[in-house]
């Protein structure tokens, strides 16, 4: 294990990372409400931890090889996530503990969007801005972004790519290059950041807010500046907006590239892809339920109205954003505990979205079906194909080692957190909002987590970073094999 190039390189992305710090503080001086100082000071003390990591072992360059690309990426995001807590200790509004700034930060990065701030229609702009901008370098990976820039370093970045990508299939790279790669993903996430905060503000947001929610939405992210969520500006349209992205940041962001490879729309990318068939029809059959059950209920008396909320909230949740535009927990049950659970399938792999993903799901669904033909036939041969693509049993394996691993994490944090005295329905979904990425939970975490104890939040710091590193790449940290040389 090459420990001094891994704090080499540790200490080089800390260094880049303190510079967006610059953003937020920018914001403070356009709007003079407070924030920048502290900004500014958490710039400082970034790039002294980068550089300060760095030069000592800057001699001291290796070749990764894949247990070192997992090893810094579990770091980098550790690291990241610590030092993302700087600017909300220093801060005075809002007044955060330690573990609730720690709590704040690793959420924002990792995309989660729990929060534990109230009052956010009041706090200054940069404090505002830097909780959204957080969400928008986690939610492709900054690291995907960083490895761009690594090779001209002299750091090779493929095993980083690799350990940071979600889904099932790392292998597929939409360009030659690993740099291409990385540079080629944000190119289309920038675009679809920058079309998403027009549309907003073409709809009725101030220009402010569509930046802020235009990245939490492409990330699939959840934050927002009120404590309303979306439900603030009251608007069809800007909800209608908001769904359309969410839809569209939840598909493999591979297929985008593909769709516009040769320089005009192919559909037929995304009409023959069965992973984003089935992303598409789970939407639409929650949306139909949730409107059913709100009209059978009389929670709402018109369909127009019913069928908004039910879009939303169904699109929303079950992608693992978390934007509400109403109290959706105080819905009939079965509808708010239906989409706690559909936010375990989550987006596809490939895009913003957390959960275990959509391809996962259904490799689960193949494999079970194909246990039960066994059954009636047992000497047949049964193979599992996705499309038309037939897959190799390891695949298969592997999505079977990813559901148990994922199972046995999800017990033993919300054991955990019954331990710390929460109640039975708060702990389940805290987990599931957690480990997700999904934000919003049921009970006392309905709103906000604010209430929960310290132990319970660095609990759930932990079930962010094994759902936004998919399970593996932070679990095969604690197995002997992995720091045997």
């Amino acid at each position: 294990m090459h420990i001094r190039s891994i704090i080499r390189i540790v200490g080089i992305l800390v260094a880049l990372f303190s510079v967006t710090m610059l953003a937020p503080a920018l914001v403070a001086y356009i709007y003079r409400d407070g924030g920048g100082l502290e900004f500014f000071s958490a710039f400082v003390i970034c790039l002294i931890l980068g550089v300060g990591l760095w030069f000592p072992n800057r001699s001291h360059s290796k070749e990764l090889r894949a247990k070192e690309g997992f090893l810094i990426v579990v770091l980098f995001w550790t690291v990241l996530g610590s030092v993302g807590a700087i600017p909300l200790m220093l801060s005075a509004e809002p007044a955060l503990t330690v573990a609730e700034a720690f709590f704040e930060s690793f959420s924002g990065l990792t995309t989660t969007g729990a929060t534990v701030i109230s009052g956010l229609d009041t706090l200054p702009k940069a404090i505002l801005f830097y909780r959204q901008m957080l969400q928008w370098l986690g939610g492709m990976g900054i690291i995907v972004l960083a490895v761009a820039i690594l090779p001209i370093l002299g750091i090779g970045g493929m095993q980083l790519y690799r350990a940071e990508i979600p889904g099932p299939v790392k292998d597929n790279k939409v360009a030659p290059r690993i740099a291409e790669t990385a540079k080629t993903l944000w190119y289309i996430y920038l675009v679809l950041t920058i079309v998403c905060a027009i549309l907003l503000w073409l709809a009725g947001m101030n220009l402010f807010d569509a930046i802020c929610h235009a990245f939490s939405t492409i990330a699939i992210g959840g934050f927002s500046t009120y404590d309303a969520s979306i439900g603030h500006f009251s608007s069809p349209l800007i909800n209608l907006i908001i769904v359309v992205f969410l839809m569209i940041a939840g598909v493999n962001f591979s297929l985008h590239f593909a769709a516009f490879a040769n320089r005009g729309l192919r559909l037929s990318v995304y009409r023959l892809d069965p992973e984003v068939k089935v992303f598409i029809g789970v939407q639409l059959v929650l949306a139909l339920i949730c409107m059913g059950v709100l009209l059978a209920y009389r929670v709402y008396q018109d369909p127009l109205q019913a069928l908004d909320q039910a879009l939303f909230q169904a699109v929303s949740i079950s992608t693992t954003a978390g934007f509400s535009t109403t109290g959706f927990a105080e819905w009939p049950l079965f509808l708010p505990v239906l989409l706690m659970l559909a936010s375990c399938i989550g987006g596809c792999a490939g895009s913003t979205g957390g959960g275990i993903k959509v391809v996962r799901i259904m490799l689960l669904n193949l494999q079970g079906m194909r246990e039960l033909k066994r059954l009636v036939h047992p000497r047949a041969v049964y193979r599992i194909k996705l499309g038309n693509k037939a897959l190799a049993d390891r695949v298969v394996e592997a999505v079977w080692g990813f559901f148990a691993a994922y199972a046995l994490v999800f017990v033993v944090c919300m054991v955990a957190l019954l331990a710390t005295g929460m109640e039975e329905l708060t702990a389940f979904t805290a987990v599931v909002a957690t480990l997700n990425n999904l934000g919003p939970g049921l009970g006392e975490v309905a709103a906000n987590f604010g209430s929960t104890t310290d132990a319970a939040k660095w609990i759930m710091i932990l079930a962010m970073l094994f759902g936004r590193l998919e399970i593996f790449t932070l679990l095969v940290l604690f197995t002997p094999a992995f720091w045997r040389s």
